[in-house]
């Protein structure tokens, strides 16, 4: 939760990693259809998934200790998401592959300050 003045507002990760997820998704169905991109992009697709899945499940999780390793998971899924996308070869939309690859970054990080703060 973050606190603004007298109101509270709620940080909401899940959607931030569905949006990462959707956004995944339409940048691999923009990529010129090559092999290597075909490839890489199903591996990118599955792991930007990954993310919000592992997220959602670690929310209902029945112990300190399912919710530790699930959030470890959101943490290299989002690790393998930065992989993919550098593997990816744009046409000529490097910004979008940057913004990506910085949602990746900054998802790791996240998850590794959850990790952090929940020893």
């Amino acid at each position: 939760m973050l606190k603004t003045g007298e109101t509270t507002v709620r940080y909401d990760l899940e959607s931030r990693t569905l949006k990462f997820a959707d956004d995944v998704s339409q940048y691999v169905n923009s990529l010129p259809v090559k092999t290597s991109n075909i490839e890489n992009g199903k591996q990118l697709v599955r792991s930007a998934g990954s993310v919000g899945a592992n997220y959602i499940e670690a929310n209902e999780s029945l112990s300190k200790k399912d919710f530790v390793m699930r959030i470890k998971i959101c943490r290299k899924e989002a690790k393998e998401s930065r992989f993919w996308l550098r593997l990816t070869k744009p046409n000529g939309d490097i910004e979008r592959q940057e913004q990506l690859i910085q949602e990746a970054t900054e998802l790791t990080k996240i998850f590794g300050s959850i990790l952090e703060k929940s020893k």
